[in-house]
């Protein structure tokens, strides 16, 4: 179980509400903080992995469950 220091739920919502749901929640934030983010947009994966890679903050772990996605992202 990964520790978290905030968790985002935007189930239902659609690209590109989770990613700025997700910008939000960061900007709160200290760095090495943790949050878990829980998705059902279908592309959700590529737009966090996109601005991951572009802003330096790790997914370290994505869940693919049959509804839904999870991310653990640490603030970098």
């Amino acid at each position: 179980m990964i520790e978290f220091s905030l968790e985002v739920d935007a189930s239902g919502l659609n690209c590109p509400l989770p990613l700025l749901r997700l910008k939000k929640a960061l900007m709160e934030m200290s760095s090495g903080d943790v949050v878990k983010v829980i998705a059902t947009d279908p592309a959700a994966h590529l737009d966090f992995g996109v601005y991951s890679d572009q802003t330096g903050h790790q997914i370290i772990e994505f869940i693919r469950q049959s509804n839904a996605q999870i991310f653990y992202i640490k603030k970098k």
